[in-house]
């Protein structure tokens, strides 16, 4: 039997440790993108890493590598997690990166650019911090687009290619806010397409945000790039319209789910023709067994780690 495993919690609560200053609509160096350079490609589904930057370094991402071609293992790499907050006295929300995150962006030079130039994709995910602030509970249109300007000056000032959501932890009603509503969500998803019609948004399909995809005639499916299963150890298809390409149903904790349940979830995302496989917690220690665990159903080849 599968057991959910979530231990996301705590960077939630360490995010109260700093506000982010944003310098909307300034350019800097940090967000000048180096262009990549030509890597070895791979024949396989998008593989994701996310990371809990509080305690890993983003770099651990691009340390693996396919044994057969020396292409990457992971494509796509994501910073957990900036936070969506509420200011009482505005009675707005805010974009907030505690100190951890704060830092991954401001050295993205170091911290960020060595993974784009390998080709991979780095993506900022923001998640509810219990202030009642959440993607589902904007009270209007222009509430939403103000967040979601928010959510696409950080990704040019920085450089990053795209914006997570994960609707956890908001706690929707504290201090005065309001219950999810239909139109939130489609309104902010809809403001930060237009924003950055090219950079990646992705969904962890969980909280109240992932059931309200549609309003007014509007359903918002089609302007994500991928959507995943965000329970670990398990197998769920993401309730989304979007092909299977761009679906992950598999998840796994690195070093918490079993290398045999990795392994099973990966021939199953192949066998069943999805084209996105998720994975949690990538650490700095040498982890390339449990990497291989579904590389090898994947694409074939066992991963090699390179300190």
């Amino acid at each position: 039997m599968f057991t959910l495993v979530r231990s996301r919690a705590r960077t939630a609560a360490l995010a109260l440790s700093a506000v982010a200053a944003l310098a909307f609509g300034a350019t800097t160096s940090t967000g000048a993108a180096a262009a990549p350079a030509p890597a070895p490609t791979k024949q396989g589904p998008t593989s994701v890493a996310y990371v809990e930057v509080n305690d890993n370094s983003m770099l651990n991402v691009g340390k693996y590598t396919l044994a057969k071609g020396g292409a990457n293992v992971f494509d796509v790499a994501v910073i957990f997690a900036a936070n969506i907050n509420y200011d009482t006295s505005k009675k707005s929300a805010y974009l907030h990166f505690n100190e951890n995150v704060q830092r991954v962006l401001d050295n993205a030079s170091t911290q960020i650019r060595p993974l784009q130039q390998k080709g991979i994709k780095v993506v900022l995910s923001v998640l509810g911090n219990h202030q009642g602030a959440g993607f589902a509970n904007f009270p209007n249109q222009q509430a939403a687009s103000a967040f979601a300007k928010q959510l696409s000056d950080t990704v040019t000032k920085y450089g990053l290619d795209g914006i997570d959501f994960d609707d956890e932890y908001a706690e929707y009603g504290n201090n005065g806010t309001g219950q999810p509503n239909a139109s939130s969500f489609v309104h902010l998803v809809t403001a930060l397409r237009a924003n950055m019609p090219n950079k990646i948004i992705s969904l962890y399909n969980i909280g109240p945000a992932a059931s309200r995809l549609s309003y007014g005639g509007v359903n918002i499916s089609s302007k994500f790039d991928y959507a995943w299963n965000p329970y670990y150890g398990t197998w769920q298809v993401p309730g989304i319209a979007l092909p299977k390409s761009k679906l992950s149903p598999a998840a796994v904790e690195i070093g918490r789910t079993s290398q045999s349940t990795a392994a099973n979830l990966a021939r199953r995302t192949v066998s069943e023709g999805y084209g996105v496989y998720l994975t949690y917690n990538l650490n700095g220690a040498d982890r390339s067994a449990d990497v291989s665990a579904f590389t090898r159903e994947l694409y074939g080849s066992d991963a090699v780690y390179t300190p």
